[in-house]
């Protein structure tokens, strides 16, 4: 009995060192910008906002922030959270991500229809890889062989996050053989936007060969093009242990801060009269993918997916051009031109009971006049 306890244990402990494995090296705060609006009206303004706290099919909500125009017409946290605390993003950092290539696609260092600058892929005359196009990836029709989630035990997010390939994330993701013509087949694929992430920082900082040399680049590079200009100071990534960004999965910021995400976006890549993003790749972004017109640029579009499932958002309820940071376990920030309004829900519920969660956030939005 010792002995099957002592393995246990050991079991135990295997995944835990694998999980910090991760190394939780994280970007400094961005230097502080411009002062806060003051907090929202009292909570009741919204009654289908304020169903978040209290309809339990709608739990575990942790914040809710309401923009319209700009300004924050509601705002409240669930009891232990608040404006101070930062919130993981989960794939929503997929988001962060496609914003600073952008960026350099913008300053014209990148071009969506070459083949993406993957040096692994161009080690042989002969790589098939080497063909793909930074719009594939960003579009996830790169034609990667990928396991997104399941099964847990040997899907290629969860080996490379927190398991045996989590030393050099980069290495695992660009490793994946072709498993389809590249353009023509969607594939939700965390390691895809985690190659994005290198191709940013071989991009910005060529010469940066050492861990420590990686961070250092793409952590002047985020708060630099991103956090600073677009007022989110409590912006925080994290990185493997190669220095690699983990630029699929782990970025944290208050609610606050993750609205000024969705503010910068639906003010079309302007912030306090500043060009942060250029409007063409805001229009980019919400532009249909080839292969499944639900999604876009590293975001979420409201419209039916390709294979007639539930929308990632609330395609039935509308309106049609809300488009989304979409995370695990109900990370939101939508934006939504029409109405001028920007919603952020962060929380912790399971996504197999998520439908309930993504009807209320159409019955939010829907509930919101047109200013």
């Amino acid at each position: 009995m010792t002995g099957k306890r002592d393995s246990m244990r050991r079991q135990q402990s295997s995944l835990f060192v694998a999980g910090v494995a991760l190394a939780f090296v994280a970007a400094p705060v961005a230097a502080p910008v411009a002062a806060r609006a003051p907090l929202a009206p009292p909570t009741g303004a919204l009654p289908a906002a304020d169903a978040f706290f209290t309809d339990p099919a709608l739990a575990e909500t942790r914040a809710l922030i309401v923009l319209q125009g700009g300004k924050r017409i509601y705002e409240r946290y669930a009891p232990g959270y608040g404006p101070g605390n930062r919130f993981i993003s989960w794939s929503m950092a997929k988001s962060v991500t496609a914003t600073l290539v952008g960026d350099l696609v913008s300053d014209g260092r990148l071009e969506l229809d070459t083949p993406a600058p993957v040096p692994e892929w161009r080690r042989t005359a002969d790589d098939p890889r080497a063909a793909i196009t930074l719009r594939q990836l960003l579009n996830m029709s790169s034609g990667l062989k990928h396991i997104e989630s399941d099964p847990p035990e040997a899907a290629d997010t969860n080996r490379a996050l927190f398991a045996d390939k989590s030393r050099d994330i980069v290495a695992h993701a660009t490793a994946a053989p072709l498993q389809a013509q590249p353009g023509t087949v969607f594939q939700y694929s965390t390691l895809t936007t985690h190659i994005l992430a290198d191709i940013v920082q071989r991009t910005i900082a060529p010469g940066a060969t050492t861990p420590a040399a990686r961070r250092r680049a793409m952590r002047d590079f985020i708060n630099t093009r991103l956090a600073g200009p677009a007022a989110m100071p409590s912006l925080l990534c994290e990185f493997d242990p190669q220095g690699h960004l983990l630029g699929g999965s782990f970025c944290h910021a208050s609610a606050r801060d993750w609205a000024n995400f969705g503010q910068l976006y639906l003010g079309r890549g302007v912030v306090a009269g500043r060009a942060v993003v250029s409007p063409a790749w805001v229009d980019f972004v919400q532009t249909p993918a080839p292969t499944n017109p639900a999604y876009g640029g590293q975001f979420w579009r409201n419209r039916t997916p390709a294979n007639g499932k539930d929308s990632a958002l609330f395609a039935s309820q509308g309106p049609a051009d809300a488009y989304a940071a979409i995370g695990h376990l109900g990370q939101y920030v939508i934006i939504v031109p029409s109405k001028q309004l920007v919603v952020v829900r962060l929380g912790k519920t399971q996504d197999d009971r998520l439908q309930p969660v993504r009807t209320a956030l159409g019955r939010l939005v829907n509930g919101v006049a047109v200013p």
